[in-house]
């Protein structure tokens, strides 16, 4: 994997500045804008798993991004759903020791073994999910098919042939989250600008780390 090129290439475009400054503006506009903005990425994944020359789409396809983006919402959901399930069980446990006996030793151990228990599920599972959704997000890149990114078979498929290029997309999102969070010095306009270029780092990474996957396997993108 070319792990620096993922940071490097939107800078190659000559119009960086205009199309990342649209995400930006785009990203003001709640939940909608975000939507557009997560598809624009995936069209960015698309672009990587081809080895397209000019990676770095225009916005002349909202409504295209819009749907894509959707549907990069559902596969993201549904893939969290077992996290939100074991939150809400941590939730509630620690609601119980709240409003127990306070004074029973035994009641709060047990809240405690349980919260305890419940918090190294959820970071555990927070770890299986930084692998396995970019897996899944290459997959319907690759092929434009939400249901892509269910073929659980050839998503585990794609991390088990290539876990350090995972690994990598896995480092690289976590990278790209602090220099997100870098654009708070510049205020609104700044975070939501380093926001979509962390959004260009990852798709850049997932398609890599697909790439690399699919090599693995023998197979071409997109089968």
């Amino acid at each position: 994997m070319e792990f620096g090129k993922a940071f490097s290439f939107a800078f190659e475009d000559k119009d960086w500045i205009k199309k990342l400054g649209i995400g930006a503006l785009l990203m003001i506009i709640p939940f909608i804008g975000w939507l557009v903005v997560a598809g624009w990425g995936i069209e960015i994944t698309k672009r990587v798993i081809q080895h397209d020359p000019q990676p770095l789409p225009d916005w002349s396809d909202f409504g295209g991004y819009l749907v894509k983006g959707l549907q990069v919402f559902v596969i993201g959901l549904v893939y969290s759903l077992p996290i939100v399930l074991v939150n809400i069980c941590q939730q509630g446990v620690t609601l119980f020791g709240q409003q127990g006996d306070t004074t029973d030793e035994t009641i709060l151990m047990a809240v405690t073994v349980l919260a305890v228990c419940f918090g190294c599920v959820s970071f555990i599972y927070s770890i299986f999910l930084g692998f396995i959704l970019p897996a899944a997000l290459g997959n319907f890149a690759a092929t434009g098919q939400m249901g892509a990114g269910f073929r659980f078979g050839e998503v585990f498929g794609l991390v088990r042939a290539a876990p350090v290029a995972y690994l990598l997309a896995l480092l690289g999102g976590f990278v790209a989250s602090l220099i997100a969070s870098l654009g708070v010095i510049l205020c609104v306009i700044g975070i939501l600008f380093t926001a979509v270029y962390a959004y260009t780092i990852n798709a850049h990474l997932y398609g890599q780390a697909y790439n690399e996957g699919m090599a693995a396997r023998g197979l071409k993108p997109g089968y």
